[in-house]
């Protein structure tokens, strides 16, 4: 092991999702909602120092925009249109911390969280002295871990189980760079998603001339055969990573 390895700092990982809180490698079950007090019990399990979290999709949702020719002028100007434009895409009401990544060739992503959410999250690990370094949805996450990875075109199924057999989640696809994201709050096996999610979206890119040539799955112990190889990730959630 290196010496610039052994000197790297290091930031504990919290891992929020309906069904459970995963934090320095130790998970607890969720069984109802996702209370400071659950919160902070997560939390004081870890060594004192930086946090990055890693959250469900449905609870951090994405939208990729594009063909924006022009945004305003100023940071203060440019974030207010990206949020009017994430408030409006999604028909959200409360106020919204949206964050946005500019894609290139007229691209951008945005993903947000209610304020008043994302606000409690931050006062509750700085006032355990676990202080949020890094807020990031669950399938940019995985998509992030999966760059070095992307030679030919792929999708990503960032995957939630509902309990029932049933999962919810994000498809998110790649040819050069990031080409299509799609969301589903709604559950369904992994049939309807081959049926009604994977394969529309793959004839999509088809038509894009990005037919994708793998289907990378997240969240599934195992996935049916289809038209598009599919390979399962490992579920493994690290305790820590790299500030």
């Amino acid at each position: 092991m290196s010496a610039a390895r052994l000197g790297t700092k290091q930031a504990s990982m919290v891992w929020l999702e309906p069904h459970r809180v995963h934090a320095g490698g130790h998970a607890r079950a969720l069984r109802g909602d996702l209370t400071p007090d659950v919160l902070a019990m997560a939390l004081e399990g870890l060594p004192a120092g930086p946090t990055h979290w890693v959250v469900d999709d449905a609870w951090i949702p994405s939208i990729l925009l594009r063909d924006i020719v022009e945004v305003p002028a100023g940071a203060e100007a440019r974030d207010a249109f990206f949020k009017w434009r994430f408030a409006q895409t999604l028909a959200l009401e409360a106020p919204q911390s949206v964050q946005a990544l500019d894609l290139g060739e007229q691209a951008w992503l945005l993903a947000g969280v209610a304020e008043a959410t994302r606000e409690s999250w931050i006062q509750t690990s700085m006032t355990l002295g676990r202080p949020m370094r890094r807020l990031v949805p669950r399938w940019l996450w995985l998509y992030n871990r999966l760059a070095p990875t992307r030679e030919v075109p792929g999708m990503l199924l960032s995957l939630c189980p509902d309990g029932n057999g049933g999962y919810t989640g994000s498809l998110a696809a790649w040819g050069r760079n990031l080409a299509l994201l799609r969301q589903w709050a709604d559950p369904a096996p992994p049939e309807v998603w081959i049926q009604e999610r994977v394969l529309p979206s793959a004839a999509y890119l088809q038509r894009e001339s990005r037919p994708p040539q793998e289907l990378v799955v997240w969240g599934a112990p195992a996935w049916p055969e289809g038209p598009v190889p599919a390979r399962i990730l490992p579920p493994d959630i690290p305790a820590q990573e790299a500030l």
